[in-house]
Order: C-alpha cells, then sequence, then structure tokens
C-alpha cells in the first residue's frame, strides 16, 4: 500500500500525536502537506508533567495545525 492510500485509510481517524516539547494532541485527523505539517480539527492538548505526576486537564484547540518538524511520533486509532 503505498502512502497516499494509508493517508486516505486516516482521514477522519482520532489521531494522537506526540511533539517535541512533551506536549501530547489527540484529535480528528483532516489532512496534511508536503512539509509534514498535520491538521487535527476538535484537537485537546495534554501536558506530561512527568516530574511532579499530576493529571491535568486537557485544554481545547478547537482546529489546531501540527508542525510537522516537531512531531516525535503519531498513533492512529482505527
Amino acid at each position: 500500500m503505498d502512502g497516499k492510500s494509508k493517508l486516505r485509510q486516516w482521514l477522519n481517524r482520532k489521531m494522537k500525536i506526540e511533539m517535541s516539547d512533551k506536549r501530547v494532541l489527540i484529535g480528528i485527523f483532516l489532512c496534511t502537506d508536503c512539509h509534514r505539517n498535520v491538521i487535527l480539527g476538535s484537537c485537546l492538548e495534554y501536558l506530561k508533567f512527568e516530574e511532579c505526576g499530576e493529571k491535568e486537564e486537557p485544554r481545547s484547540l478547537g482546529l489546531a495545525m501540527v508542525p510537522g518538524h516537531h512531531i516525535v511520533s503519531i498513533h492512529v486509532s482505527y
């Protein structure tokens, strides 16, 4: 399966993106571009505070553009 087919399968799926600054974004995958930027809809932002161990409420971002050079990993829910 080529890359375009894989991306089409991911459209409108829930996606979790871990960023280089330790933030985690979870939202609906809407599109990407040739620079690996990703657009997420209904996006929530989670901050990782490993040193204090506290869970924080997510921040609602709505529609968010995630710069491709900050993406560390992507997980797609099926």
